[in-house]
């Protein structure tokens, strides 16, 4: 290889490394999308009161608390819990298997499970210096 080439192909090493660095910190917008719909289909739930669905969407060990925490069964225990409409989605960050679905008034805590996405926390609200506060998690 020339001397003259050989700066140009260790340019170009470069950026692909730093291109495959860069690829895998971020999520495929796959992931972000399909994260972002499993807390449309939640939110919507909450919002027309369809208890089963909410249910059918926490992740195993979220529904497990709030059976445990109610004494009651799936969609029995859901409708205990507090749980208000937060509206559409702003904004899905995906990091690994986990995910943040912040809504116009709440925000959600996802897990990738091999069915899919799935809720780990619910009615979340920021606490200043603080982890979020949540009505509805897993333990």
């Amino acid at each position: 290889m020339s001397r003259q080439r050989r700066p140009a192909a260790l340019v170009l090493l470069a950026v692909a490394a730093l291109a495959a660095a860069l690829s895998a910190c971020g999520a495929s917008h796959e992931r972000v999308d399909a994260a972002s719909d499993a807390a449309k289909v939640f939110e919507q739930a909450v919002a027309g009161g369809d208890r089963a669905q909410m249910c059918a969407a926490l992740a195993p060990q979220t529904r497990s608390e709030v059976e445990d925490s109610d004494k009651k069964a799936g969609a029995e225990a859901i409708s205990e819990e507090d749980l208000v409409a937060g509206g559409p989605v702003r904004r899905v960050d995906v990091w690994g298997r986990q995910a943040r679905a912040v809504l116009a008034s709440d925000t959600l805590f996802l897990s990738q499970f091999p069915a899919g996405w799935k809720i780990l926390a619910a009615g979340c609200r920021p606490q200043p210096g603080q982890p979020y506060q949540c009505s509805v998690k897993g333990g």
